[in-house]
């Protein structure tokens, strides 16, 4: 059974919709594995819910399936034996039937009925306006397929445009509240290794349980052709794409460090302008994003702009599986593990590391720890340094400087990433002449006797 982790401002929001007395349509979408139906059920298990799951077979048989539901829920053996060719009587069924409480109708996996039938969204709008807005009942749409649930239920196109009282995107559970998954105390490594496989899918975080040592999880649940893993990004885009092999290849580029719309199109022989739906549909299935220097004043028209994979499973799978499926298939395992074991650190954690530090960063200013208030975090580099963490806030004209090392042993962070973090501080142009500048540096392995001196003299400088 899936364990519930946090969810606290969805289960709150959904908690306030349905004390509301007026009606609710809610939508509810998210990619595959992320929890939804989870937090459905979490948010429903003590309420009145009907609960259906929609499926691909034609629209009669979800109805009949829908009816089913229906009659079990209310116990009502007569709908049971009957034949029923429309959804507006079943809804009837349901807000004609007393109850004290609020009725929950939740449609899960609502873009199939719109897929097998693509009428089905204006069916429900008048449903909708017709029986349930004035009814006091919620109704939650869920789906999976982000493409087709924007299409159906969210663009200005779709006959429920409009009608929606509230919308949740589900995101991926944060690396703060990871450690609730597993049952067992796992040391900060530990975690932030499989964190850097698993992000915050709940399933994927499932299937890591078993074993602390990351390469065992490795091989046993991603490199075995039998686990789900091992193919799971060809599932979740040929679900939502209809050109799988061009976005696989797009993938694949920034995975190999082709992070520019330049170098990529270069690496794929594509002209640039080709490759803007492709990226923007990426961005808008969570895979990708676009990141520019934390400085940049105009963020559509920088120049600077590069292609990120933001999902942790896609970059390892995209590095470490996909270059090597050949030997895969040829149960060359050993070999493929070696070189996931000779690289995966330095190659694919340290970088983990840094995302996991910029969450904390926000958390730190959501808490109030830090000595100003930064509402702009991101990264900072131009064409000779990077630097891993700047934060600023333009009203207060404060601006921080963060660095984060994830070492392979337990080496302790040296003094010197402080001075050569100063020094790349200086090339950042931004209010230089009246700004007030602050230091962090994050290390998984914690900090040398001389750095800790450091901190206690400096006032500038925080070791998180």
């Amino acid at each position: 059974m899936q364990k519930f982790v946090d969810r606290k401002n969805e289960i709150e929001f959904l908690n306030k919709e349905y004390n509301k007395k007026e009606s609710s349509l809610i939508i509810l979408y998210g990619r595959r594995r992320i929890g939804k139906t989870s937090l459905i059920k979490e948010f429903g298990k003590d309420k009145n819910m009907i609960y259906f799951l929609a499926t691909e077979e034609s629209e009669a048989q979800n109805r009949e399936m829908f009816k089913n539901v229906i009659a079990s829920n209310l116990n009502n053996e007569l709908l049971n034996s009957t034949t029923v060719d429309n959804w507006e009587i079943l809804f009837k069924t349901i807000i004609r039937e007393n109850s004290k409480d609020k009725k929950i109708i939740v449609l899960d996996e609502f873009q199939y009925l719109g897929k097998v039938n693509s009428s089905f969204p204006s069916i429900f709008q008048k449903i909708w306006d017709e029986l349930l807005k004035d009814n006091n009942v919620m109704v939650i749409l869920c789906g999976s397929l982000i493409n087709m649930m924007e299409a159906q239920t969210l663009n200005y196109t779709s006959p429920l445009y409009g009608r929606r009282t509230g919308q949740i995107k589900l995101k991926q559970i944060p690396f703060e509240n990871y450690s609730e998954f597993f049952d067992k105390k796992l040391n900060k490594k530990e975690l932030i290794e499989k964190y850097a496989v698993t992000g915050g899918i709940p399933k994927y975080i499932e299937s890591f349980k078993e074993d602390d040592n990351i390469y065992n999880e490795i091989k046993n649940h991603v490199i075995n052709k039998q686990s789900f893993l091992y193919e799971e990004p060809n599932f979740l885009l040929q679900n939502e794409v209809s050109e799988v092999g061009s976005y696989f290849s797009i993938i694949k580029s920034i995975a190999a460090g082709n992070r520019k719309l330049g170098n990529i199109s270069s690496n794929l022989s594509v002209n640039p302008t080709n490759l803007s739906k492709y990226l923007q549909t990426l961005i808008n299935l969570d895979i990708l994003e676009r990141e520019v220097p934390i400085t940049e004043a105009n963020i559509e028209k920088s120049k600077k702009g590069q292609y990120k994979i933001k999902d942790n499973f896609i970059a390892f799978w995209f590095q470490f599986i996909y270059p090597n499926k050949a030997l895969l298939e040829m149960d060359k395992n050993d070999i493929v593990l070696k070189k996931i074991k000779s690289n995966f650190i330095d190659n694919h954690v340290s970088f983990i590391y840094e995302d996991i530090c910029r969450q904390k960063m926000w958390s730190l200013v959501a808490e109030g720890r830090l000595k100003f208030q930064y509402n702009k975090i991101g990264r900072w580099w131009n064409n000779t340094a990077e630097i891993d963490i700047v934060g600023v806030n333009e009203e207060e004209n404060s601006i921080i400087f963060g660095e984060c090392k994830y070492y392979t042993d337990s080496k302790k962070m040296e003094a010197k990433i402080f001075y050569n973090l100063k020094e790349k501080a200086k090339m950042v142009d931004w209010k230089n002449d009246n700004r007030k500048e602050m230091f962090i540096l994050f290390s998984a392995s914690g900090y040398s006797e001389e750095l800790k001196r450091i901190e206690k003299e400096d006032e500038k400088l925080i070791l998180a």
